[in-house]
């Protein structure tokens, strides 16, 4: 194989799911222009999406990697089964990931803004929003992403040149959607209490 067949083939792999990425920030682009009401209510949120976002995709970027890892080696074969310990493992370590880091980013907005003397929503409120969200997105992201990891392989596809774009556009669109989700849900909590 010569280098422009090699460039010809990765093109064409990755051209579609970067089509698809495309359109699916576009989507999470119009789902965060149309949180405005939320944005106003928990101030600090603003501040708080990018970090979120950027945590969805490096965490399960990373899941995604270590799959498609165990397939080229054998480790694992390319169908969900419950009782595999090495996917069961590799999910249970990106969800937990997932949660701390949406944790800690809440704890660093709320710091930041505080010292900056801007206006922020309490730390509980922030953190719960996060930590939601996270639960929410992790759960959802990692099925897609083992589903088309394995999808791809059996079709014959590099499952690398798969999971980036696919995880940046699921994680924008769910990280949005759940995000959306986690606030009303936060904020209808906390007017019952």
């Amino acid at each position: 194989m010569t280098v422009r067949d090699a460039a010809r083939e990765a093109y064409r792999e990755a051209l579609p799911a970067l089509a698809a990425s495309l359109v699916g920030g576009l989507i999470a682009g119009v789902v965060l222009s149309g949180m405005r009401a939320e944005l106003r209510d928990v101030s600090g949120l603003l501040v708080l999406v990018p970090a979120l976002l950027a945590t969805r995709g490096n965490v399960y970027g990373s899941l995604g990697a270590r799959i498609s890892t165990a397939l080229h080696q054998g480790l694992v074969e390319p169908r969900v089964r419950g009782g595999d310990e090495r996917l069961r493992s590799a999910v249970a370590a990106a969800l937990a990931n997932g949660l701390l880091a949406s944790a800690f980013a809440a704890v660093a907005v709320f710091t930041v803004l505080s010292l900056l003397g801007s206006s922020v929503a309490p730390l509980p409120v922030l953190v719960a929003i996060a930590l939601l969200a996270g639960l929410l997105s992790g759960v959802a992201l990692s099925a897609v992403v083992v589903t088309a990891v394995f999808a791809g392989y059996r079709r014959g596809r590099d499952p690398d040149t798969l999971v980036g774009p696919l995880v940046t556009t699921t994680g924008d669109v769910f990280g949005v959607f759940f995000l959306l989700a986690a606030v009303r849900i936060v904020l209808a909590l906390a007017e019952v209490i």
